[in-house]
């Protein structure tokens, strides 16, 4: 039976840890050189409606890597929902394909693709959810902080897909999960319900800045305005102002607090210069990880 990853809590709290250690073990791989065919003859079909960097380049040298083949699909290619349904396209797409990686805007596409591909869906990014990124994320700070255990991680800024990830991460893996967030950009509600309800960690939504980075062992930030809000950009300037890393709100955490961007950073709005060029970034850490996490996510659904 095939399985997709279109949310973290597609996978149990094991697999999760299995992916972090089939990261690893391949991250090492690449390291040194060795080969590991292990999609070897097999061909992804990676569909952008949003563009990318980390999402399309971690993607493709991920599946070069692994032995088999990437192939992009931009907006124009596509055309979902305007020249095909989504359900055709994926109907399709999965007699040509062994695996479907999308970057979208609707969740609900990825949702139709996984409901209607005969071949594993990946959630590449949607407007709900990141899960891909998070995972990264988690492994960077493992690398960096050892065996997770109750970290206090704390998020400033736009309650997005970013947030939406770590409360789903948090029903599976125990933390204190801190979002300091304006007042009317709480994360889903629904989301956040639900994993009160299931009791793992302990969460909490704050509007304070200050007091949400107090005692952090992580600090975590991203864009103000996503793709699809341009022309919010600079009203959410002045909101969010408060909430930006800098020098000042780092020295609130722990003294050993790592601090972690998913990128394309606005520097000198949502992080500044000394804190992500400072020696408590592990920005690119977290950049060079989503590679090796997708990696691994791509072996465990498509060998």
């Amino acid at each position: 039976m095939k399985r997709d990853f279109t949310a973290i809590t597609d996978f149990s709290k094991e697999e999760i840890y299995a992916v972090f250690d089939l990261a690893r073990e391949l991250k090492t791989k690449t390291k040194s050189r060795q080969e590991h065919h292990l999609l070897k003859g097999k061909t992804l079909g990676m569909i952008f409606q949003k563009p990318s960097n980390r999402t399309r380049v971690s993607f493709e040298v991920g599946m070069y890597q692994l032995g088999g083949h990437a192939l992009y699909l931009g907006p124009t290619e596509i055309g979902l929902g305007k020249r095909e349904s989504t359900a055709d396209v994926a109907r399709v797409l999965a007699r040509y394909v062994d695996g479907i990686m999308a970057r979208v805007f609707g969740h609900d596409i990825i949702v139709d693709f996984a409901k209607y591909a005969d071949v594993p869906v990946i959630n590449g990014l949607s407007d709900l959810l990141h899960p891909c990124q998070i995972l990264g994320d988690m492994l960077t700070i493992i690398e960096h902080k050892g065996k997770a255990k109750d970290w206090t991680i704390t998020y400033l800024g736009d309650g997005n897909n970013i947030v939406n990830s770590w409360i789903n991460l948090s029903r599976l893996i125990p933390m204190h999960l801190k979002l300091g967030v304006p007042e009317g950009y709480e994360p889903n509600a629904e989301l956040l319900e639900q994993a009160r309800r299931i009791g793992v960690s302990e969460i909490q939504v704050l509007h304070d800045p200050v007091a949400a980075a107090r005692d952090a062992d992580v600090l975590y930030t991203d864009v103000w305005a996503s793709m699809g809000q341009e022309a919010e950009a600079e009203a959410r300037k002045n909101i969010f102002r408060p909430f930006a890393i800098t020098s000042e709100i780092l020295s609130r955490a722990k003294a050993n607090c790592i601090v972690l961007h998913c990128l394309p950073a606005h520097r000198g709005d949502e992080i500044s210069d000394a804190v992500i060029d400072g020696p408590q970034s592990v920005v690119f850490d977290e950049a060079e990880n989503r590679l090796h996490i997708q990696k691994a996510i791509l072996v465990k659904l498509m060998q």
